[in-house]
């Protein structure tokens, strides 16, 4: 067997193991897109329900259990803001019930609103509470219904929940709430009894099961805090089921945290606390916090101060929190991850893109021109690299014909080779190594920020955080049958892949043959790795292999000798 056959057969074992191993490492270190928002069913899109959620969430069924779960608590405050929709039970004092009305389910007119927060009793209990720790202090119970000061709670509008104990201490929670997601909570109580008591704050935030978005490498999904200056993005719901996970700190926060939703515990950063994430029974898990306690003495008061925020991770609206407000690294909600440096800047910049031309999707395209047009100086040193090294491939060949028996003198003459003719045979590889921070920012991008989520583009493509569900192989949803995720491929990869093997054909073809059928089949095994990904990112490489291909034709225009000399 030669060489070049043997060749062959490796990258063919090579790429097979791409194409069948790929989707196991990035279920764990790279998850690929969001699942699709529709399908195509009889080649028309159909709008698909949310992941994991139940066919009846929207319905009657779903509707009216949670609205019995809310009716056994009839005292509440309604909360009405822009952004959330909801209402506390008065009876804890526990915020359980919180609508995010700008979000919806799905992409449907008719989609239901993101529920984020629900009564225990109902499915997915996920609730908040704040009190006091009971260290002879016997402040109010869980099942005492507190007074309060007006029946709606909205932006300016604080509410007043009052109770009291058989000791002679006033307890007094003040809550307050921004034109967006972050809740105010002032916790007063007043010591009228004959001796002094301890004061000590807590918070809590309870949630019955996991998230149903997997926990990645890439992305944290589940238990998140920061303490002692750092986010800590190693803690999972798995960690949590062996043993409590605590730590003690002076300004951060803790909560849950999904990938578009967060709920965050913020103590007053200018005091120390205990904070824990423990597992209890049925799968419920709770985030709380303590404050250390204070003696309080007869005719005294004393107002501890927290925060509670329950939303959307809006990138600029956590900048703001963090930057602007002082609530410590709330910005790092979102698990930016290692290339945090490159990624805020790249989603900033295709941000004030898209509210130029209103479509991410043509916003992707000038981001990818941009990136095009900054880095053409390098290409065009790639390219003349390129090309260099390619007209000298007869004289390497020789060299190692020559040498094949003197591996250290061979090198020592192609070393010499590559100084004479003054070619540097990495600097080809430096467009290549400047966009692979880029390409993983936008990757991380459409893969985590809101902004992303249920973005459209046109025609079929209504997610571009998601695959593109056009597959062609079931004819566009006309064979009733679904196809495997690895064959799963849309016209946007087929696309890609024949972007990719006309920016190849332009190149000049290797002298070796196994090269050559390397080099063939390449752009095709690359269109089934990228398949599962986001739409996004392929319209992003399309573009780049678009403009790549418009500058090779350009530079062989200016440089007809490149050709010429590459063909000799």
């Amino acid at each position: 067997m030669n060489n070049d056959n043997k060749n062959f057969i490796l990258f063919a074992v090579f790429a097979a193991l791409v194409l069948f191993g790929w989707p196991i490492v990035t279920a764990k270190f790279f998850p690929a897109a969001n699942p699709p928002v529709t399908k195509m069913v009889d080649g028309k899109s159909k709008v698909v329900p949310a992941p994991g959620t139940s066919p009846a969430a929207e319905g009657a069924a779903a509707v009216r259990d949670l609205k019995t779960v809310l009716a056994e608590t009839p005292q509440r405050v309604q909360i009405q803001t822009s952004k959330l929709h909801g209402s506390i039970n008065l009876k804890g004092p526990r915020i359980d019930d919180l609508v995010l009305v700008n979000y919806k389910e799905t992409i449907a007119k008719d989609s239901a609103p993101i529920r984020l927060l629900s009564p225990a009793g109902s499915p997915e209990a996920y609730f908040a509470g704040f009190g006091w720790r009971d260290d002879g202090l016997k402040p109010p119970s869980a099942d005492t219904v507190w007074t309060a000061s007006s029946p709606i709670l909205a932006p300016g509008k604080p509410v007043t929940l009052d109770a009291a104990n058989a000791q002679g201490q006033h307890f007094r929670i003040e809550i307050s709430v921004d034109d967006d997601y972050m809740f105010t909570i002032r916790q007063t109580v007043a010591n009228n009894g004959a001796g002094a008591v301890p004061v000590a704050t807590y918070g809590l935030v309870n949630r019955t099961g996991v998230f149903k978005d997997p926990d990645t490498w890439t992305v944290q999904i589940g238990p998140m805090a920061v303490y002692n200056g750092k986010a800590d993005y190693g803690i999972n719901f798995s960690d949590v089921d062996k043993a409590p996970e605590k730590f003690t700190t002076t300004s951060g926060w803790l909560g849950f945290t999904d990938k578009y939703w967060l709920t965050a515990l913020v103590p007053d950063k200018a005091q120390a606390f205990d904070g824990q994430f423990r597992a209890g029974a049925n799968k419920a898990y709770q985030a709380d916090y303590a404050i250390n306690p204070k003696l309080l003495q007869p005719g005294q008061q004393v107002t501890q101060t927290s925060n509670f925020f329950a939303g959307a991770k809006e990138v600029r609206l956590l900048d703001r929190y963090t930057d602007k407000q002082g609530f410590t690294m709330l910005d790092y909600g979102i698990d930016w991850g290692w290339f945090r440096i490159v990624e805020k800047p790249i989603f900033y910049y295709l941000d004030w893109l898209f509210w130029l031309v209103g479509n991410f999707g043509v916003a992707i395209i000038l981001l990818t021109i941009t990136i095009r047009g900054l880095m053409f100086p390098i290409a065009q040193r790639q390219f003349a690299s390129m090309a260099n090294m390619r007209a000298i491939q007869p004289k390497m060949k020789a060299l190692q014909e020559k040498y094949k028996d003197d591996k250290p003198r061979q090198q020592q003459e192609i070393m010499a080779l590559y100084k004479a003719e003054k070619v540097n045979p990495l600097a080809g590889c430096l467009p290549t190594f400047l966009q692979i921070p880029i390409f993983y920012a936008l990757y991380k991008v459409l893969l985590l920020t809101i902004e992303m989520r249920h973005q459209p583009f046109v025609l079929w493509i209504k997610d571009l955080s998601a695959p593109d569900p056009a597959t062609i192989l079931n004819l566009f949803g006309y064979l009733p049958f679904t196809l495997p995720h690895f064959l799963a491929i849309g016209v946007i990869p087929v696309l890609l892949g024949i972007s990719m093997y006309f920016q190849f054909k332009l190149n000049p073809a290797p002298m070796d043959e196994a090269q050559k059928q390397v080099f063939a089949l390449m752009p095709w095994v690359l269109m089934f790795v990228m398949a599962p990904f986001a739409v996004g990112l392929q319209i992003y490489w399309i573009t780049s292999n678009t403009l790549t291909i418009l500058q090779q034709r350009l530079l062989y225009a200016r440089h007809p000798g490149m050709k010429e000399a590459i063909a000799k």
